[in-house]
């Protein structure tokens, strides 16, 4: 043989083929490897609870767990230091986020405890109960230390700096100026400046979070079965911090009980969980009880945007300007950060509307409260309620109708594509007719109308809107751009069995929003077989193409589109295969109801069922060379544009209680287009959902810290969430401006309902207090502040 040549994989000096090998369970043992405990049922289950700081800040002078590690049915006992050399710590920071800082973070406390909560001893015990039993044996000296809770404190000269070796308490900030805003403002004749407070508030998911890890030592493979939200993400994450290969890690996620994007995150306790099962090599469980969720899941929204408008007498905006303060807790969380709501909000101040002049400063702050982080609507809401508020505020001084002053500065919807002030790029909106149908579907005049009325008689009514952008289908911009292992795309696997059957594997995961559905519904139109006979799999890294998972209003747009791909890529091949047995051409066939048709006129050839009877079991009778797969994998991710934003519009009607305070929710309406719509009732009911959640931030939901930074109601008698019996009527409509990019035009709807009600909500509440003189600006807005001022009004 001369000159170069190629060898076949079976000659390659490195094959596997024709040698002998030891199987890797066998050579795993062989060195060392140890007993196998892969069967539940060999190695009983343990069960793992934390002791956690009762301090929001002292330093852990002593740990005494020896009678703790005496008790009966105690396993382990496991401090801060214990689990060290076993878990690489972890910083919270993406690159594109520039100058964000964090200090490193533990599974357990070590030296010194940063938030009341933060996890501190780890015990184990053949039950729960034990556990906890064991836990009250341990002794803890402690010294207190000064408390961070209020971020501008923790920015003066002279303030303690939590992390001494990141030089001071600023964790990030960002500026942006725009245009000629100074100009602007000098332009303008009226320029409006409101100062708004936001409350801390978290999930409280109906299922609190979960982990049940197991370490297979003859396997060398770690199987962690978790509520979450990305199991790919967690792979990851796992495998990294605990020194492994991704594919010697399993992440299992089936149905999960509620996230809200409390479950994206990464989190000390249940990193110990699982570092704990690898260690003892036996099952380890987690499970949060309420009042850890409280003070362990991330919280969001402490916000204090100080904001401004110009508008000129014609109700022309000129600028925005904002001032945004908000504190983080001590960490920022991994591997998202605690960065990107307040990112957010510079990003999303003014989106609906067409002006050029624009300047933001937002500061991230480090404090001693449990941390935050991400969570439904991410930002959203707060830039929706500064920007509305400001809105509503210039129209009254303008003396226009709140409509009107919008609709003459709303992105015209024949202006797309275009950009915003902060650089959003947006594809295709349609603000102005979301305003003429909700005004419409309320029939806005007559409730004006109404209002009058009743003001002569001295009921305080009032009626409030909210225009809002939600950003979904989110690409790489968001986290990969940042260095995070976080995946934009996701995948689809789909294939036909013998028995004329789909089963279609997808990277998105279930927490309640109907995935699987949307998916085989997805499937059916694409294949064209009944929704009967399509199995949808989610939620397992061993079985499911690797991808992002769910958040960021994703799952339709995204995951969905790459199971249409792969459902229409499956398709073809069939049709390729039913045209060789029936001796036709594909083009001329189709599948519908089960089984090949005719295009033409309908009339039924060959049921799937014997289709799949002939590929799998008889596939010598098939022309020779043709080899169906009966199976396609695709995978999708935005390319054109880096988000799907959609759009929309809320309205509240109210009525606040002149003796008490108390608000009334009569009615609640939302239009929203988010593009191609796969399920109505889904779409409906995640937008009947946000808003109930947005309600909550509105008038209930707050984290209260007193100044020793001690958590004042981490529990479901004083930290009040909305209750059916105070949820008004929530009337939806909708419009329709698909997205190019893909073939089915889905865009996202999860958030929209959190992103505007709260905004639409304390408008209306403004607007009830008007003929007062008077106004609120804190969320959430209780009785008190509400009576308060009516009050000094008088």
């Amino acid at each position: 043989m001369t000159g170069t040549s190629r060898l076949s994989p079976l000659d390659r000096p490195n094959s596997y083929i024709g040698r002998a090998v030891p199987r890797p369970d066998a050579a795993r043992l062989a060195r060392g490897g140890g007993r196998f405990v892969s069967d539940l049922s060999v190695a009983r289950m343990l069960h793992v609870v934390f002791l956690r700081s009762p301090h929001a800040h002292a330093r852990i002078l002593a740990i005494d767990t020896a009678p703790a590690r005496a008790a009966p049915g105690v396993v382990a006992v496991f401090a801060g230091a214990d689990l060290v050399p076993h878990v690489r710590p972890w910083v919270g920071v993406l690159s594109h986020l520039k100058g964000l800082k964090s200090a490193p973070q533990y599974p357990l406390a070590v030296d010194r405890a940063c938030w009341q909560g933060e996890a501190v001893v780890a015990i184990v015990a053949e039950s729960r109960a034990l556990a906890e039993d064991a836990a009250e044996l341990v002794e803890i000296d402690y010294q207190p230390l000064p408390a961070l809770t209020d971020p501008e404190a923790a920015l003066a000269p002279g303030a303690m700096v939590l992390h001494p070796e990141l030089g001071d308490n600023l964790a990030f900030e960002r500026r942006l100026d725009v245009g000629a805003v100074e100009a602007a403002f000098a332009e303008a004749d009226h320029v409006i400046e409101e100062t708004l407070t936001f409350g801390r508030h978290t999930g409280v998911t109906l299922e609190p979070r979960a982990v049940l890890a197991e370490w297979d030592p003859g396997a060398e493979r770690l199987t962690v079965h978790q509520g979450t939200q990305a199991p790919h993400m967690l792979q990851n994450i796992y495998a990294t911090q605990l020194g492994l290969a991704e594919q010697q890690v399993r992440i299992v996620c089936h149905d999960v009980g509620g996230s809200f994007g409390i479950k994206v995150h990464a989190y000390p306790d249940e990193m110990a969980t699982v570092t704990i099962a690898r260690l003892l090599a036996r099952p380890v469980k987690f499970v949060a009880d309420r009042l850890e969720s409280f003070a362990a899941d991330i919280h969001a929204r402490d916000h204090r945007v100080i904001a401004r408008i110009g508008v000129t007498r014609d109700g022309r905006i000129t600028a925005f300007a904002i001032d945004d303060l908000t504190g983080i807790g001590p960490y920022s969380v991994y591997p998202r950060t605690s960065a990107v709501e307040a990112n957010q909000v510079v990003n999303l101040v003014g989106a609906p509307y067409d002006f050029a002049n624009y300047r933001a400063r937002a500061r991230v702050v480090f404090q001693t409260k449990t941390p935050m982080s991400q969570y439904r609507a991410v930002g959203h809401p707060i830039a929706t309620a500064v920007t509305e508020t400001l809105v509503d505020r210039a129209a009254l001084a303008l003396g226009l109708d709140p409509l009107e002053l919008r609709r003459r500065n709303l992105l015209p919807d024949d202006a797309y594509p275009c950009s915003s002030a902060t650089g959003l790029r947006f594809e295709l909106l349609s603000h102005h007719a979301a305003h003429a149908k909700i005004a419409a579907m309320m029939d806005y005049p007559a409730l004006r109308a109404e209002q009058a009325r009743l003001r002569e008689r001295g009921v305080l009514r009032g009626i409030g809107f909210a225009s809002f952008v939600e950003i979904t289908n989110p690409g790489a911009a968001f986290y990969g751009v940042g260095g995070a292992r976080i995946s934009s795309q996701d995948g689809a696997v789909v294939r036909l069995d013998a028995s004329g059957h789909a089963t279609v594997q997808s990277s998105v995961t279930e927490q309640g929003q109907g995935s699987a559905t949307m998916i085989a519904q997805i499937v059916a139109s694409a294949l064209g077989v009944s929704l009967g006979r399509v199995r949808v799999m989610l939620g397992d890294t061993d079985v499911t193409p690797y991808g992002g998972g769910t958040w960021a209003s994703r799952g339709a747009g995204i995951a969905g589109e790459a199971a249409w791909r792969a459902a229409s890529a499956l398709r073809e091949q069939i049709l390729t295969v039913a045209g060789a047995i029936l001796q036709a051409e594909a083009a001329t066939l189709d599948i519908a109801g089960d089984a090949i048709i005719d295009r033409e006129n309908g009339r039924i050839r060959l049921d799937l069922s014997e289709l799949g009877r002939i590929v799998y079991f008889r596939p010598d009778t098939l022309p020779e060379g043709m080899q169906p797969e009966l199976i396609a994998t695709r995978h999708y991710v935005p390319r054109d544009y880096p988000f799907a934003f959609t759009n929309g519009v809320q309205a509240s009607y109210l009525e606040l209680d002149r003796e008490t305070g108390a608000i009334t929710l009569l009615r609640h309406f939302v239009v929203e287009d988010c593009g191609r719509i796969i399920n109505p009732r889904l779409v409906d009911e995640q937008i009947r959902g946000g808003v109930v959640q947005g309600l909550g931030a509105a008038l209930f939901e707050h984290c209260r810290y007193d100044a020793e930074g001690q958590l004042q109601n981490a529990n479901l008698a004083d930290y009040l969430v909305p209750m059916a019996s105070e949820m008004p009527d929530i009337e939806i409509g909708h419009l329709c401006s698909p997205t190019t990019e893909s073939a089915i035009g889905a865009k996202g709807a999860g958030e929209a309902g959190t992103a505007g009600a709260a905004a639409a909500v304390l408008n209306a509440v403004n607007d009830a207090l008007a003929p007062l003189g008077t106004k609120v600006n804190a969320f959430p807005l209780t009785p008190e502040m509400v009576r308060n001022a009516i009050l000094g009004a008088v």
